[in-house]
């Protein structure tokens, strides 16, 4: 299984280094292979928020993700965004920033640094909502009982999420953002715009995968509900099983939380670009040590799946999930100060290395307390 899920991870690793070792010598092939190393470091948690959405998916998305769902992160993510936000905050043409990438990338490196923060207020928004919703959600396993069951009851508040968003946006902006020497001035207009539109586009995709979710469930509860009727009067249930609108909606669903995904992703991978220029400018082997390391995530997120592994250890989600708000403050903090990649790394893998290990700890104690009862049972039944 191991083999068949990381195959096309290993393949791609195995041309890219390749490739990067032809175009670029030794030098360029060791760079490419930091990159990927740093990409994989930064979105551990990424794959395991990823995979609590996947496995809501089928085998036909799943591969998705894994296909289409690259060529976006690769190319879209680590290529053409950067050159697009170029071309906006520059105020040049895409085509511009392209040969400015190619014929002058030290330049381009500075106008990639200068949009850092709208990039950082937009991602740093975007992951704080996910935190929050899943911070304010009751839910039957309880990581940090002492802060998760006071914060569920706070939860019940309406838009209580989005109210603590927006007032983290204005503080910044009007702290954080209003003498950014090395972004070049006052960006606390930028900055605001910029969460507000991480906020929207949370709100707006977020909702719609959520809404189409919703219709699927309800329409299962229906069909099972016309299952047993049509069962209990003789007739084969085929019809409910295999109706258009079903296939149709659940098509839909998983389009929308396809899209949630990429969001996410989207990011998730703010930080790891603009901290890859602390290692090559080079816009090539960015995007091919970028996208390895991303095609490594999404290998990850499907292990995770198929293993059951969320199941197994219930505490992983939340790890992951406070990894998220933390890398959500610290993209909001870089917007004034530099936080070096090791420490956004280092935080991440820290808090679910924490929650994988308190998961095995329960486990053995569940263990435990089940072999105990059937011991008791075992003498129970011998007397």
């Amino acid at each position: 299984m191991l083999l068949k899920t990381f195959g096309w991870s290993f393949g791609i690793t195995v041309v890219g280094l390749a490739l990067a070792g032809v175009l670029w010598g030794l030098k360029g092939m060791a760079i490419v292979a930091i990159l990927s190393v740093l990409e994989i470091s930064l979105s551990f948690d990424n794959a395991v928020i990823n995979a609590g959405i996947l496995r809501k998916m089928n085998a036909f998305w799943q591969k998705i993700f894994l296909t289409v769902g690259v060529l976006i992160a690769v190319f879209g993510m680590r290529l053409v965004f950067p050159i697009v936000i170029v071309a906006i905050t520059a105020k040049i043409s895409p085509v511009e920033a392209v040969k400015v990438a190619i014929q002058d990338p030290n330049r381009y490196e500075s106008l990639v640094t200068a949009a850092h923060p709208a990039i950082a207020a937009f991602g740093g928004i975007f992951l704080l909502m996910i935190f929050l919703d899943f911070i304010f959600e009751a839910r039957e396993h309880q990581w940090l009982a002492w802060l998760e069951r006071p914060l569920a009851k706070l939860g019940k508040l309406d838009m209580l999420s989005v109210v603590i968003s927006l007032a983290l946006l204005v503080v910044t902006s009007t702290t954080l953002a209003t003498n950014v020497a090395h972004h070049g001035g006052d960006k606390s207009a930028t900055v605001l715009l910029s969460g507000v539109l991480g906020l929207v586009t949370y709100l707006v995709v977020g909702g719609v995968s959520g809404y189409f979710e919703d219709r699927l469930e309800d329409d299962d509860e229906e069909d099972e509900a016309d299952d047993a009727d049509e069962a209990g009067a003789g007739v084969s249930p085929v019809k409910a099983a295999s109706g258009a609108s079903a296939v149709g909606l659940a098509g839909r669903a998983a389009f929308f939380m396809f899209l949630y995904l990429e969001v996410i992703d989207a990011s998730f991978s703010f930080d790891g670009v603009i901290g890859a220029f602390a290692i090559t400018n080079d816009i090539f082997e960015l995007a091919l040590g970028l996208g390895i390391g991303a095609m490594y995530i999404r290998s990850l997120t499907v292990f995770l799946v198929r293993k059951g592994t969320l199941d197994d250890y219930v505490y992983l989600e939340h790890g992951a999930h406070y990894a998220i708000g933390a890398l959500a403050v610290i993209l909001l903090v870089t917007i004034k100060f530099q936080i070096n990649e090791v420490i956004t790394g280092l935080v991440g893998v820290v808090l679910i290395a924490t929650s994988y290990w308190s998961s095995v700890v329960r486990n053995r104690r569940l263990g435990e307390s089940s072999d105990q009862s059937n011991d008791k049972a075992e003498v129970t039944s011998g007397v």
